[in-house]
C-alpha cells in the first residue's frame, strides 16, 4: 500500500524547473512530501490526496486497540477481492495454501486490494524462505504461515521474513513491486516494522507450546486453526467436539494472559495478538466476545456458495395460483390508495 503511495506520488507530482533530471524519487530525509506542500496540481491533489496518504498497517491498528475483521479469498477472483474490500473488511487473507492460485494470480488480488486501501495478508502454502521471499516481494501487508509447532519453527518463520543479518530473506528490493519498483526509498527501513507476521497454530502438537510460540520475537499474531487442530486430536468429522473445544479454549487463555501481563507490566518481550477462524459451532461475534485481535468471519467461496443456495432455493419453493399475481397488484394499488399516493 505504502509502496503504491509512494509510486503515484513520483508520477503525479510536476517535476521542478532547476533541475531538469531529478532523481526518480525524492529523498524522504528531512524533505517535505510535494502532497503536503500543496504542489500538486489543484485538480488532481483533492482526487489523490485519500489515495497518496498511508493508511495506518495492521500492526498500528492493533496496537492501538483495534478488532480488526477479515475474510479469506480463496477464488483468487480480483472481482471479489475488490468487492471485498469494498464492503468495508478490515483485511483480506489470500490464501495460496488452500486456494488454486499461485503468486501471478495473488497479484492480481494485491492490486485489487490496494486500488480499493484495504490491506492483503497471503496465506503461504508452506512456511519456508522461498515462499515467503516471493510473497514479501509482491508488498503484502502481511503473512500468515501454517503449521508452526514450536518456538523454533516460530523463529524459522520470522527468519524469514527478515533480511541479514536479521533473518535469511533474499534482497531484490530495487526492482520488486514491495519497493515501488525501486521508487519508493523508505522501504527498507520500514518493511519489516510495518509488515505483519502471523503463525498459524493448528495441531496439537503446536497448542502444546502456543504460549512459547507466542513468546517468539517477531510472531505479531497467533492464529489458532481449529479445523486442523480437530483433524491432530482425532475428530476430522467432528471439529465441534467439546475435547476440540476445551483444548482451543486453553490456547486462547495462555495467549490473552500474555497480552494482558505484557500491557500491565510493559516489558520489552514479545507477546503476540490472537487472531482465529470462525467456524459453524463458533462464529465470529463469539470469538470477538472471547478477546480474539483478529477475526476472520467467512471464505469468499462459501459465502457465495450459501447465496447461490439460498437463490435456487427460493426459486424452486416459489408457487403461484393461477389469478395470484395479478390479485397482487390489485391489493398493493388499495394500499397506495387508501396512503394517498399512487403513480404508475
Amino acid at each position: 500500500m505504502a509502496a503504491a503511495a509512494a509510486f503515484l506520488s513520483h508520477i503525479l507530482a510536476p517535476k521542478p524547473k532547476t533541475q531538469p533530471n531529478p532523481s526518480p524519487l525524492a529523498s524522504r530525509r528531512g524533505a517535505t512530501p510535494l502532497l503536503r506542500r500543496g504542489r500538486l496540481a489543484p485538480a488532481i491533489s483533492a482526487a489523490a490526496s485519500d489515495l497518496l496518504s498511508p493508511a495506518p498497517s495492521l500492526k498500528a491498528r492493533l496496537a492501538a486497540g483495534d478488532t480488526l475483521y477479515g475474510l479469506f479469498l480463496l477464488s483468487f477472483s480480483p472481482t471479489l477481492a475488490e468487492l471485498a474490500a469494498l464492503a468495508g473488511y478490515d483485511y483480506v487473507v489470500v490464501d495460496m495454501e488452500h486456494g488454486p492460485g499461485g503468486i501471478p494470480d495473488a497479484l492480481a488480488c494485491l492490486r485489487a486490494l490496494d486500488a480499493a486501501r484495504t490491506p492483503a495478508v497471503l496465506r503461504l502454502p508452506e512456511a519456508s524462505p522461498v515462499w515467503a521471499k516471493k510473497a514479501l516481494d509482491l508488498g503484502p501487508a502481511g503473512l500468515m504461515l501454517p503449521a508452526v509447532e514450536s518456538p523454533a519453527a516460530a523463529a524459522a518463520a520470522v527468519s524469514h521474513c527478515r533480511y541479514p543479518p536479521r533473518g535469511v530473506r533474499g534482497a531484490a528490493h530495487p526492482i520488486v513491486r514491495a519497493s515501488a519498483y525501486g521508487l519508493d526509498d523508505s522501504y527498507l527501513s520500514r518493511c519489516e516494522d510495518e509488515t505483519l507476521i502471523i503463525c498459524q497454530v493448528e495441531t496439537a502438537a503446536g497448542i502444546a507450546e502456543v504460549d512459547a510460540i507466542a513468546a517468539v520475537d517477531g510472531v505479531d499474531v497467533v492464529q489458532m486453526g481449529p479445523l486442523d487442530l480437530s483433524a491432530s486430536m482425532g475428530y476430522l468429522w467432528d471439529p465441534g467436539n467439546r475435547k476440540v473445544r476445551a483444548t482451543l479454549r486453553e490456547a486462547e487463555r495462555k495467549v490473552l494472559e500474555a497480552r494482558k501481563k505484557k500491557a500491565a507490566a510493559a516489558s520489552d518481550g514479545n507477546a503476540a495478538f490472537l487472531g482465529g477462524f470462525a467456524m459453524p459451532n463458533d462464529p465470529p461475534e463469539q470469538l470477538k466476545l472471547r478477546g480474539y485481535h483478529m477475526v476472520a468471519g467467512a471464505v469468499d467461496i462459501g459465502l457465495f456458495r450459501k447465496a447461490a443456495l439460498d437463490d435456487v432455493k427460493r426459486f424452486r419453493e416459489a408457487v403461484m395460483e393461477i389469478g395470484e399475481e395479478g390479485d397482487e397488484e390489485e391489493d398493493e394499488k388499495e394500499e397506495k390508495e387508501s396512503d394517498g399516493y399512487w403513480s404508475e
